[in-house]
């Protein structure tokens, strides 16, 4: 291939560019706000399902207190009736009484054992509410945590895409100095190895830093000018310049 030593030279212009289009490329997809992000969504998506069972336990426990706390209303009412029977003398029957006096010391009881059940879902239901407060406290400094992250990200996103775009403007003006048969094997090469041209600087290929050999370097400076030449060991495009040391 033959392409004039400026438009060679050109490449070395792009490569820069390309490199610092690479580099942003990797700084976009390896910013620490994203496994921030990515870890703090986890634990919220574990807070928002741990604060849902919380919720549904001390709901139920709320239920079971309601109906405890019906279930001693309703003794305290039978008792009650009892002892106001017991009280009036409507009962004359000793049987009756003993009955009535029997079935109110074992209303009493019954009471007492509800009470106790009460007192006891009571305790369990605070320890349930106070795990779902600390849970959603949690649970929303997660989220601004999160969101703090996110801003920080959409700031370095931002500030990467306008340099993004910068350099693209100029690769587009380099990129219009290059014949495109050149331009076309540059970016096979990229695309096989990163970088698609070096300089040859001193004897060495600044692509993979080996040193050319004698017979190379003196193959490479009986090529015509503008002779497209390609390194031996990387094959990447070869450069010359005045700091080729032909």
């Amino acid at each position: 291939m033959k392409a004039a030593p400026e438009a060679q030279k050109r490449l070395l212009d792009l490569a820069d560019l390309d490199s610092v289009v690479d580099r942003l490329a990797h700084r976009r997809r390896t910013l620490p706000e994203l496994v921030e992000i990515d870890e703090q969504s986890k634990r919220y998506a574990k807070l928002v399902t741990d604060v849902i069972e919380a919720e549904t336990q001390a709901g139920d426990l709320a239920r079971d207190q309601a109906k405890a706390e019906n279930d001693v209303e309703a003794v305290r009412s039978r008792a009650d009736r009892d002892q106001k029977r017991l009280d009036s003398g409507a009962v004359s029957s000793p049987r009756d009484l003993a009955s009535l006096q029997s079935e109110i010391a074992s209303l009493q009881k019954r009471q007492g054992d509800l009470e106790e059940v009460v007192l006891e879902i009571m305790e369990r239901r605070e320890a349930a509410d106070t795990k779902v407060v600390d849970l959603v406290a949690q649970r929303d400094e997660i989220a601004a945590t999160r969101a703090a992250a996110e801003d920080r990200r959409d700031a370095l996103l931002a500030e990467i895409d306008k340099e993004a775009g910068e350099v693209q403007a100029q690769r587009a003006a380099v990129v219009g100095d290059i014949p495109a048969d050149l331009l076309t094997l540059y970016t096979k090469l990229k695309d096989q190895y990163s970088v698609g041209a070096a300089m040859l600087r001193g004897g060495r290929c600044q692509g993979c830093k080996v040193a050319l050999s004698i017979a190379e370097m003196n193959r490479i400076k009986a090529a015509p000018h503008d002779e497209v030449l390609r390194c031996e060991e990387c094959r990447r495009i070869l450069v010359r310049t005045p700091e080729s040391g032909l």
